[in-house]
Formats: structure tokens, C-alpha cells, sequence
């Protein structure tokens, strides 16, 4: 590629998101929780594996805004499998991201590797994509590549879990026996489908919540699977707390009872790890 084609490139991707966002924060090879793969698959229009061609580093000129200890390549890469994506895609796609230098100012030798790719199509470059994100380019690692397929493939299904966007409200009524009681919470989904969360304590048992996808609580409800959709819906979108507009119409018993039963679920679900340092889902 030649330096008017790759000013071109350049100038392709600029027109549809600044340079600056696409610097690495991290190395292409971090390990990858399954909570940094859904944030960067589940909206990314491209999700693709590639073999890189070349990784031709920039002109000074064409580096505008590269941070310090970081390198501006023009990456192209032979497409290998689309997971996700527009059918037609070229066989060969280029595009641009900044990587961390060694101590002699060195960029990693990406030529050969194999990589795992999220990104959106450059406006009017069918041979361009960019990266959704800094660090949207992972080093194939067969575990990372069927967790990443089977997120994508359980958020293409009409009944997905939503995303979670707040708490509603809350109530807890307690039971006929000493220590029995229900606690209901109630959440915002980005397209107002009903979820709700129950609590249920009885004398002598451990407690058992469960999580329901409409309007009717089943019986047979129970916590979801650690590292599924709808777990990482839930560890990864619910409040640290109960706000206190979810809880204003209870008594101070319920509400506190009711705050216990929303820490129990958070125990529950554990924390939503994500390797991804300070990069924003």
C-alpha cells in the first residue's frame, strides 16, 4: 500500500470516528473475562477473525493524537471466518489502531497472528472496518473464541435478557411464621420488558432467590448461571444498592429487609470482572 493509499486510510476512518479513540489501552493478547467479551460483542455490527497481512506504522503526519508509548499502525488482515456480520464482506480488510511499544520503541510483531476482531464498517470503504473499541482486537484463544461465539450467537435470540437500566421499585411482605417472607424487586429494561427479582426466606432454609423475564414470577424460577447472558445482564447492570425511590412507600423494617434480600442476589451473582482496565463497555 502505497503512501497516498494509506493517507486515504487514513483519512476514511477519520471521517467516521476520531483517530484518538482508537488507542490501545491494553496489549491485543490480555485475557478476556466473559464480561469484556460481551461488552465488545454483543453491539459490534463486525465480529470476525483475521490473519494479519501487515501492520504498516504510520507517518508522523498520520499519528495525530497517538499517546505517549503507543504506535499508529494501518493493520490489514486476510478475514479467515466472519462470526458476525454483512454477507459479502472483502477477503482482505484493513484498519487502524494504536499499540503499546517496547522499551526500544518497538511495536509488537503482529504479521501472522491470528486475531479476534470487533469492529463497525468505515462509511463508504467496503475494504475498511473500525475497531468499536481501543483494545477491540484479541489474540485467538480457543476458550475466549466459544465463549465469544456463544454470546453473540444467545444475544441474536428473540428473547434475549435487556438490558438493565435501573430498579423500579421494590416490596416485601413478610410471612405467617417467624423468619418467613417474600421480597420483590422490579427492573428497567431497555425495551420495557418485565424482570423482576424474588426472594424468598423460610424457617430452617437457606434463602432462594431467582430472576423472572415477564410479568408472571414461575415457580420453577431460579438465579441464573454464572457467565451467561442474562447473569452478566444482571452482575454487570444492577445498581451497587436499592435506590431509595425504589423503596420510599415501605416501612423502615421493609426496607431494610428488602435491602438485604438485593444484597443477598448481588452475593449471589458475585462481581462482574472485567480485565479491560478503565476501557468504558
Amino acid at each position: 500500500m502505497n503512501r497516498l493509499h494509506i493517507a486515504l486510510a487514513v483519512t476514511a476512518i477519520a471521517a467516521s470516528t476520531p483517530l484518538a479513540a482508537q488507542s490501545a489501552d491494553r496489549p491485543q493478547g490480555f485475557s478476556a473475562t466473559y464480561a469484556d467479551l460481551a461488552d465488545l460483542g454483543i453491539d459490534a455490527p463486525l465480529a470476525l477473525i483475521g490473519t494479519v497481512r501487515r501492520a504498516q506504522p504510520l507517518p508522523p503526519e498520520l499519528s495525530i493524537g497517538v499517546m505517549s508509548g503507543r504506535q499508529r499502525l494501518l493493520v490489514e488482515i486476510d478475514v479467515s471466518r466472519l462470526i458476525r456480520g454483512i454477507a459479502g464482506l472483502p477477503p482482505r480488510l484493513s484498519y487502524l489502531a494504536d499499540v503499546p511499544v517496547d522499551s526500544r520503541g518497538r511495536a509488537p510483531r503482529l504479521r501472522g497472528q491470528s486475531l479476534l476482531i470487533f469492529a463497525r464498517p468505515v462509511p463508504g470503504r467496503t475494504d475498511m472496518i473500525q475497531l468499536i473499541a481501543p483494545d477491540a482486537q484479541l489474540a485467538v484463544d480457543a476458550a475466549q473464541l466459544a465463549q465469544a461465539e456463544a454470546i453473540l450467537a444467545e444475544s441474536r435470540l428473540p428473547d434475549a435478557p435487556p438490558r438493565i437500566t435501573g430498579i423500579t421499585g421494590a416490596f416485601h411482605v413478610p410471612g405467617a411464621l417467624p423468619g418467613e417472607s417474600e421480597t420483590q424487586i422490579f427492573l428497567a429494561t431497555d425495551n420495557r420488558r418485565p424482570v423482576s427479582l424474588s426472594v424468598l426466606r423460610r424457617p430452617g432454609e437457606t434463602p432462594r432467590w431467582a430472576v423472572a423475564l415477564g410479568e408472571i414470577v414461575d415457580e420453577a424460577a431460579a438465579a441464573p448461571a454464572r457467565d451467561t447472558l442474562l447473569w452478566y445482564r444482571l452482575a454487570c447492570g444492577l445498581p451497587p444498592a436499592l435506590p431509595e425511590g425504589a423503596v420510599g412507600r415501605l416501612s423502615r423494617g421493609e426496607q431494610a429487609a428488602a435491602r438485604a434480600d438485593y444484597a443477598l442476589v448481588l452475593s449471589g451473582l458475585g462481581r462482574c470482572a472485567r480485565n479491560r482496565g478503565a476501557v468504558a463497555p
